[in-house]
Parts: C-alpha cells; structure tokens; sequence
C-alpha cells in the first residue's frame, strides 16, 4: 500500500484473512466522550476559571478535537459543581456527567470564583460569562448555541437557580458583550436556595453566621442581623410572577444532610403559586448527592426535560 495522506473515504481496508481473528461490525455511529481539561474561559483580577468540557464522539460526526466542529451542532448541559461556595473539586462528576454526553451533549462543568475571592453573585456571573464564552465558541465545541441548559449540585443549585433568574446583567462584570448569556432550561439538583430556615443546613452549627458557608458568600457578614442578605441570597425571596425564569427540573433526597429538603419544596411550591414551569422529583432515602442521582431512570429524566425545553 502507497504511503500517503488517505482520507478515511480513500483508504483501502485490510481485508486478508487471518486464522483465528474474530470480526467486529462497526457503523461509525458508536458513540464516546471526548474530554477537555481545563479549558479556560475567563480571567478576572488575575483568577483563571475553567471549564471541564465532555463531547459526545463517533467516527461519522467528524470530531476534531484541534480546529472547529464539521457536522455538530449539540445541545449544550451546562453543570456548576457544588462546594458550599468553597473552592470546587471541579471533577467530581466528570464521570457521571460522562453519561448525559454519551445521550447527545456536550457538558460543560463550571468552576466559578469560591466565597474567599468574591462574594455572591459573582458565582452566577461567572456561570452566565461560561454560557457566553460556550455560545461565542459553539462552532469550536460543536455546540448549538440555541440550545443550552444549565445545572448545578449544591451551591452549584443554586448558582444554576440565578443563572437562568437574572437576566439584566449587560454590564461591565459581562465578558462577553452582546453575547447572550440567557438557558432554555434549569436542572437543580439539591441545590442550597434558601437560608430562611433555621434547619437549612441540618448538620451545620453555624447557621447564617459570618464563618458559615452562606454567611461567607454573603461577604462575612451575620446573616441574622442582616435579614435583607438572607432574603437576597434566597431564591424564592426573589421569584414573583413577573419572574422571567425557564423552565425548571428539580432533584433532592428526603434524607438530604446538608441541604433540607424543604428547600426544594418551598423553592417548588413558590415556582407554582407564580406560574411558572417547574418539576419536582423527590428521591426517597436519597442523601446529599450520590449515584442515585445519575441513575439510567434520572438521566433520562433529565434527558426529556431537556428536549421539551428546545
């Protein structure tokens, strides 16, 4: 055989017989994941933030993981792991998040600036500049920028919650100028959206004080002599009907320790007295996180939300 350049159209295919060799059919739609670490989409006051980007692969999409997408244009899940607003371990469900990829999405985990480098809401500008820097680079990660949902675990919940809320954020924190920053669709999964309730956090001793994880976002400050910064990081304190919110998808565990379970609810229930879109699935037994909540049953869940979302 000549050595050149061949296309893959143009090479011939090994087609002697070998003894004992078993033959596997392939169809070119088998599908994988492709991973790219560390993609960095922004840099403020010298803090680098990162994507952790996982694409959907097989040999008849054409996947170029060096240059711009041929024959992708995917819908888009963007995730912002949870860490009580501490710095994140960014891929802890990289894995997990492998299994929505392998369903037709490219998924994006956000690292946003933690609670020591700035406090609330710079997370949900951060989330919203990674939807931006997703949708002006959709050619490049074969991403149709139509068609973007975000998510988030924790207070990774809750920064997807005021993600898809605030909208009137054109300003100079806006990285992206004149690129839309606006999702189809929010999956909370056990998302931290409210510290009204003294049993917010069951395990946590240190409710809405400085050193407590809501208290730190908040800026150090005690939440319990500053109600109106409990209110404000509060989501359903800031939901009316004139609320403009996507549609909404929510998880969390009846057994949740660290995040109370009424917060769904009360977060639900608000979302439904104000008219807007929203599903509620209680996991009975279910924790704070676990592999209950990317179950095959859960992925496709969240897989037809998504869908009637575009």
């Amino acid at each position: 055989m000549e050595v050149k350049n061949w296309t893959y159209e143009e090479i011939p295919e090994f087609d002697q017989k070998v003894d004992g060799a078993k033959v596997i059919v392939t169809t070119g739609d088998e599908m994988g994941v492709s991973y790219g670490h560390d993609v960095e989409y922004a840099n403020i006051d010298g803090v680098a933030l990162h994507l952790q980007i996982l694409t959907p692969t097989c040999r008849n999409d054409h996947y170029n993981p060096f240059g711009e997408q041929e024959n992708m244009k995917l819908p888009c899940f963007v995730f912002v792991q949870g860490s009580a607003w501490f710095p994140q371990y960014v891929y802890a469900n990289v894995c997990n998040l492998a299994k929505l990829a392998l369903k037709g999405y490219v998924c994006a985990i956000v690292q946003y600036r933690h609670s020591g480098q700035a406090a609330f809401p710079a997370q949900i500008t951060d989330a919203r500049n990674a939807v931006r820097f997703l949708r002006k680079n959709a050619k490049k990660f074969g991403i149709d920028p139509d068609r973007v949902v975000i998510a988030g675990d924790s207070s990774g919940g809750h920064t997807a919650v005021w993600a898809g809320m605030l909208h009137d954020d054109e300003s100079a924190d806006n990285l992206f100028p004149g690129i839309s920053g606006e999702v189809r669709g929010v999956v909370n999964y056990y998302g931290s959206t409210s510290v009204m309730a003294p049993d917010s956090n069951p395990i946590q001793t240190l409710h809405c004080l400085p050193d407590s994880p809501e208290g730190r976002v908040m800026g150090g400050k005690n939440l319990l002599e500053n109600p109106e910064l409990a209110r404000a990081l509060s989501a359903e304190c800031n939901i009316d009907e004139n609320t403009v919110m996507p549609p909404m998808l929510i998880f969390h565990g009846t057994k949740d320790r660290t995040v109370n379970c009424t917060c769904s609810a009360v977060l639900y229930e608000t979302m439904k007295k104000t008219g807007h879109d929203v599903t509620l699935y209680l996991l009975k037994g279910a924790d704070h996180g676990g592999s209950e909540f990317w179950s095959d049953q859960i992925i496709g869940i969240v897989d037809e939300f998504c869908k009637k979302c575009f």
